[in-house]
C-alpha cells in the first residue's frame, strides 16, 4: 500500500508542485484548498502523467478551509489513517509601513497562516502514522528584518517557533518546516506587474543564486523533509542565499 500525503494548500504554487513531486515519488496525495474551481484545475492538472508508468501515486482533492477547525476535523476523520501532512495554506500578506498596517489585516493574516497550520497539525494528529511526518511552510521574511514586512514577518516567524516545540513534545511524529525566500507563485498577485518586476529583480540580483525562486525548488525540499525518517525539528531555509547576501 503506498503512503498516503495529504497537502493543505495544495492546489496552486508551492503546494502544487509539492503534490506533483509526491506523485511521482509513487505516494497516493489528498489536495485541498478553499476554492472548488482551483481544485478541480489542480486535479486536472495532476491527472496528467509525469512519472514512468506504475511509479505514480493517484490523487484526489477535497474543498476544506483550513481556517475552519471543525471542517477540518471532519475532513481528517473521513479520509483515515494519513502518513505525511505538507501544510502550504497561506492568508492575506499584511504587509506594507507598520504604522499602517491595520489590527483586522493582521488577525487575517494570523487567522489564514498561523491558525490554519495550527488547526491542519491538531486536527492531522488523531490520523495520522506514529512514524509520520507534519511540515510546515513558513517563509524567509521571518528573519529578513526587511522593512514592510513586519506583519508578515511576525506571522511567519510565530509558525516556525512551533516547529521544534513539536517535535519534542508529538515525538515520534516529525515535524519540520522549509522557509522559502521569494519564489514566484500566485501569492504576489496581490502586486500589479511592474511592482512585481521590480521586486523579483532586484530580489535576483542581490541573491548568490542569481534568481527568485521556482515553486520546484521548494517542493524538492519539502520532498526531502517528508522523505528523511531522520530529520526533525528544523526550519529549513531556500532562498538562494538571501540570507548570505543581507548578513543575517
Amino acid at each position: 500500500m503506498n503512503e498516503r500525503v495529504v497537502i493543505v494548500g495544495g492546489t496552486s504554487g508551492i503546494g502544487l508542485e509539492t503534490a506533483r513531486r509526491q506523485l511521482d515519488a509513487g505516494r497516493d496525495v489528498v489536495v485541498t484548498g478553499r476554492d472548488p474551481e482551483r481544485l478541480r484545475t489542480a486535479l486536472a492538472d495532476l491527472a496528467q502523467p509525469t512519472a514512468k508508468e506504475g511509479t505514480a501515486g493517484t490523487a484526489s482533492g477535497s474543498v476544506v478551509d483550513a481556517r475552519d477547525e471543525t471542517a477540518t476535523r471532519e475532513f481528517f476523520a473521513h479520509l483515515g489513517r494519513v502518513d505525511h501532512v505538507v501544510v502550504a495554506a497561506t492568508g492575506s500578506t499584511a504587509a506594507g509601513p507598520f504604522r499602517s498596517v491595520t489590527t483586522d489585516a493582521l488577525r487575517e493574516a494570523s487567522e489564514g497562516k498561523l491558525i490554519a497550520h495550527s488547526v491542519t497539525a491538531r486536527a492531522a494528529l488523531d490520523v495520522l502514522s506514529p512514524t509520520g511526518s507534519i511540515t510546515f511552510v513558513t517563509a524567509a521574511s521571518a528573519g529578513a528584518a526587511m522593512p514592510g514586512t513586519a506583519g508578515l514577518a511576525a506571522v511567519n516567524a510565530s509558525v516556525a517557533a512551533m516547529v521544534p516545540v513539536l517535535a519534542v513534545e508529538l515525538a515520534p511524529v516529525r515535524f519540520n518546516a522549509v522557509s522559502p525566500g521569494v519564489v514566484d507563485t500566485p501569492w504576489w498577485d496581490w502586486m500589479d506587474e511592474d511592482a512585481k518586476a521590480e521586486t523579483f529583480a532586484a530580489y535576483a540580483k542581490s541573491t548568490p543564486a542569481g534568481r527568485c525562486g521556482r515553486p520546484e525548488d521548494i517542493a524538492d525540499a519539502i520532498s526531502f523533509l517528508v522523505g528523511n525518517s531522520f530529520t526533525t525539528g528544523i526550519v529549513l531555509t531556500v532562498d538562494g542565499g538571501a540570507r548570505l547576501a543581507s548578513g543575517a
